[in-house]
Parts: C-alpha cells; sequence; structure tokens
C-alpha cells in the first residue's frame, strides 16, 4: 500500500482550497474535542448515536431520534448519515484519511467550486454508508470515518489527472515518484480485494466502494464546463 505525500498537480480556478481544508480542521477537532477526552467526555457507547449503525438505523426509519445513554436527545437517526464522516476509530484511521484528502482534495474542489465540492463530498459519504446499509443491513457495528467521503475523492481524481506524479510511501517508508494511476489504482484494487477475501469485520470495505462509485460518477457531472477527464497532461518534478 502507498501513503500519498504530495502530488505536482497545481490548482488552475481557485486561489486556494478552502473547503478542503476546513473538512480537514473540522474532523481533527472533532477528534480532538470529543472523541480524545481532552475537552468533552465521549465514551463509546455515546459514540455510537454519532455512527451510522446500519440494524438501527433501519428499525427507526420512521424518523425516531438518537439519544445518548444518559437519556438526553444528540442527532436524529438519518442526521448520522452525516455526522458519521466525522469520527474517526483513531488517530492513525483520522491521519490516513486526512492525508488522502489533503493530497488529492484541492484539485478537486478546483475542477468544481468551492460549493459544489461540499456537495459532492457529503454525497459520496452519504453514499458510501447507503451501500454499507445495504450490504449489510442487520450489522450492529458502528460505521465512522471520512473514509467513505475520501473514495469518492480518490475516484474522482484517478479519472481527471491519472497521469499525474504522486509522492508516495511505499510499504510505509520508502519514498518513491509515481502517477496517480498506479498509486490510487493500487489503492482501489487493495479496497475490492478486501471484499472477498479480509475476515475484518471492523472494517466498512462496503462503504469504500460505494464511495469509490459515487465520486466516479459524480465527478462526470459535477466538474466545472472545460474541465476534461483523464488529463494526458504529466506533473512537474
Amino acid at each position: 500500500m502507498f501513503v500519498p505525500l504530495h502530488d505536482t498537480n497545481p490548482l488552475k480556478k481557485i486561489n486556494y482550497p478552502y473547503v478542503t481544508v476546513a473538512l480537514i480542521v473540522i474532523n481533527v477537532a472533532v477528534y480532538a474535542i470529543l472523541q480524545t477526552g481532552w475537552f468533552i467526555p465521549l465514551d463509546d457507547e455515546n459514540l455510537t448515536a454519532f455512527a451510522v449503525v446500519p440494524a438501527q438505523l433501519l428499525a427507526n426509519a420512521g424518523g425516531d431520534t438518537a439519544f445518548l445513554a444518559s437519556g438526553a436527545v444528540l442527532v436524529p437517526e438519518r442526521l448520522t448519515l452525516v455526522t458519521y464522516m466525522f469520527l474517526h476509530g483513531g488517530w492513525i484511521h483520522l491521519i490516513g484519511n486526512m492525508l488522502f484528502l489533503w493530497v488529492f482534495g484541492d484539485n478537486i474542489e478546483d475542477a468544481m467550486g468551492h460549493i459544489r465540492f461540499v456537495m459532492f463530498y457529503l454525497m459520496c459519504g452519504i453514499f458510501a454508508a447507503a451501500s454499507h446499509i445495504y450490504m449489510l443491513p442487520h450489522s450492529d457495528l458502528p460505521l465512522i470515518g471520512a473514509s467513505g467521503a475520501v473514495a469518492g475523492v480518490i475516484s474522482a481524481y484517478l479519472i481527471l489527472h491519472p497521469k499525474v506524479k504522486v509522492w508516495v510511501l511505499a510499504l510505509w517508508r520508502i519514498p518513491i515518484r509515481i502517477t496517480a494511476a498506479w498509486a490510487l489504482g493500487i489503492w482501489i484494487l487493495a479496497q475490492v480485494a478486501n471484499l472477498f477475501f479480509a475476515s475484518e469485520e471492523a472494517v466498512a470495505w462496503w462503504a469504500h466502494l460505494g464511495g469509490l462509485v459515487s465520486g466516479a460518477l459524480l465527478i462526470l457531472f459535477m466538474r466545472r464546463r472545460g474541465v476534461v477527464l483523464f488529463d494526458r497532461t504529466r506533473g512537474g518534478a
């Protein structure tokens, strides 16, 4: 697997990726404030009230509200389709997702514009959760993390800029420079392979796949006019 570090793909339409940076800040802030217990302690039982739990969400499809263990109203059950994206299972989970978002999100934001990128990101995350629920409707394991939304960013980037050069860490320690097609293509193949061979139920592979599919479809319609698919230009040094 590759850990992305930096791409050589300058912005063309926007001056700064405000939405990408804001998403990263929100994710880090939520983790620091709620999940580390530094400011507002949130135990595992109450954390699931923000997460997508397929069996619970389908049981409350009529619009019931999720509750904290203490009995205080938290969020409507359907709203967990959004809130789950901003929770993470640990620092490694958080850092991994944010690295992919930082390296590749800015160019998708550039290709769409700020407002459309917000919509794109949330739609990918919601579709990822929906895919997970559809495939595992009886699961009572909480789904958390930005992986589904980030997977949408990854597939969109691969469709727009497959030949751009990307610096990655191979095997977590060896820096190499390869095309996005290799770096992201291998990541995508790994997600598909894990659907059939992985035994780790804690990882929502169907959500990853749902995010990938939604990102690939949405980029076709949400990109700015004039943004070409499968850009043939190669990134510089």
